[in-house]
């Protein structure tokens, strides 16, 4: 563990050589006293779903240690529009297992994200960790599971085209330098994630690639390894303001918008799961290495409230651009294997039980002591950058708990499945059978009123918090954005309103 440790990027974790979640306020008075460290910041995500910030300047010891034990006062209305301004004032308390040393900051300057409280100095019901946490401590209070997720962080980097060794048009998938010009800028971005705690299963290239106006729009991934749920939110939070950040120096432009423009790749927000006991093996397989029947219950649960998990994922008109037909985007409310036009899809997990190490070198004759079984996911693949990332995963963490709850979940999952592409001639009559999603926000949020019991069972979302969303959804009237797909310059300008969503 200790070696494991020091091997941290996060220079925090490192130093202290201390599992983030055994962080104390002694720990993180020592780390600033001891490592020059100047300023403090506190980080909270808001309705937009953005990262605000709040600056201290340490200038004594007592101050440190009353701002780490108190936290500070901010005005929750201007964060929350379900705060009104009678009644505005929050705590932020800072989370010390969240501590980074911010890679931006002119001075070395210690940032760690907040939880919110009333002014009674309860946990804020309705902010987005604690309706995470909820969420997630609901789902193993019913089956004894931890819900682990990871997030596909998909964006496209915009620069002037320099001319050179110009791209296949969406034929960009893990293609290298020259052809592909952001390899670097990527790279740079998963570095400075690492330092700030995320754990980076690997980055590309991705499929979008174009030039329009003299700029040259690419598309590229990052994606995460699986951790709790929470941790999975942190990460894709802070992922997003270190991108933006980073291009910002760098004079390129970014977006994580789920359209920008028309015929090409569309960007999404691949959230894949898995549910693991406390010991730390896998619930997703059977002995046969077979898809488990907790799987199969999580996912009839997800297909039984997809369409108002939209609300959540899909939250402006540019996300109803990509829920098209005929793109790796879905549209109808199915789950299978390897199948990229499902709305869940299964990937391949290494079950196979070959050792495929030693036949691709057969030098190797120590078998690897590896356990595959954990790598094991489904994904959902609906959501894009426009996500409220703790909504969107409180939302999956319900959804996998109903579908424990549901009686029919096991037929719900048999009848919902799909073996090849939905789309394909074979399925044509199995397509007319199953639900589709919903095709604006206006349609998502009755999709999610409809549904809201659900959520609010159990107290995890409030009722608030779901007034809120169907609000923000309607706000953006666009019961006629399918429309735009045959009005290319409405669409555009659409597009051009939601370029920085998320």
């Amino acid at each position: 563990m200790e070696k494991s440790l020091k091997l941290s990027k996060n220079e925090v974790t490192a130093w202290l050589c201390k599992h983030p979640a055994d962080f104390t306020r002694e720990d993180i008075v020592r780390f600033i006293t001891e490592n020059g460290v100047e300023m403090v910041n506190f980080m909270y995500p808001a309705a937009d779903g953005r990262l605000k910030t709040l600056n201290f300047v340490i200038n004594s010891l007592e101050y440190l240690e009353t701002i780490l034990t108190l936290g500070e006062r901010v005005d929750g209305s201007s964060l929350f529009p379900f705060i009104s301004a009678g009644e505005s004032d929050l705590y932020v308390v800072p989370r010390y297992r969240t501590a980074f040393v911010d890679p931006f900051a002119p001075v070395k300057t210690l940032t760690m994200l907040c939880s919110f409280f009333d002014k009674n100095g309860r946990p804020l019901e309705s902010s987005p960790e604690l309706t995470l946490d909820k969420a997630c401590r609901r789902f193993t209070e019913l089956t004894g599971l931890e819900f682990h997720a990871m997030g596909e962080l998909e964006f496209y980097v915009i620069a002037p085209d320099p001319g050179t060794f110009p791209a296949t048009d969406q034929r960009g998938y893990h293609e290298s330098a020259p052809f592909a010009k952001f390899n670097d800028f990527r790279t740079l971005c998963m570095s400075y994630i690492a330092r700030t705690g995320g754990q980076i299963k690997y980055g590309h290239s991705e499929v979008g690639n174009f030039t329009l106006d003299g700029m040259v729009y690419e598309q590229n991934e990052i994606e995460f390894l699986p951790v709790d749920a929470r941790e999975a939110a942190e990460q894709l939070l802070i992922a997003k303001w270190v991108i933006r950040n980073l291009a910002a120096k760098m004079d390129l432009d970014v977006t994580f918008a789920p359209k920008i423009t028309i015929g090409k790749a569309g960007s999404g927000l691949h959230i894949h799961m898995r549910f693991m006991h406390p010991d730390g093996s896998t619930a997703m397989l059977n002995a046969d290495r077979t898809l488990s029947e907790a799987a199969r219950r999580g996912i009839a649960g997800i297909m039984d409230l997809a369409p108002a998990l939209t609300a959540f994922g899909n939250t402006n008109p540019t996300s109803y651009f990509r829920l098209v037909p005929h793109q790796e985007a879905p549209t109808n409310v199915c789950w299978g294997d390897r199948n990229r036009s499902v709305l869940v899809r299964v990937p391949l997990g290494w079950t196979s039980g070959r050792d495929m190490c030693a036949e691709a070198n057969p030098g190797e004759s120590t078998p690897a002591e590896v356990d595959a079984s954990r790598k094991q996911t489904f994904e959902i693949r609906s959501a894009d950058g426009s996500a409220d990332i703790y909504q969107l995963l409180a939302g999956l963490a319900v959804a996998v708990r109903h579908g424990f709850e549901m009686p029919d979940a096991l037929d719900v999952a048999a009848r919902t499945y799909v073996d090849v592409n939905i789309h394909s001639e074979e399925n044509a009559e199995r397509l007319k059978s199953l639900d589709t999603l919903p095709v604006s926000c206006h349609e998502s949020a009755a999709c999610l009123e409809r549904r809201a019991e659900v959520f609010q069972e159990k107290g995890v979302f409030s009722p608030a918090m779901i007034q809120g969303v169907c609000d923000r959804l309607r706000a953006q009237d666009d019961r006629d954005a399918r429309a735009a797909l045959q009005d290319p310059d409405k669409m555009l300008r659409m597009v051009k309103a939601h370029f920085h969503c998320g």
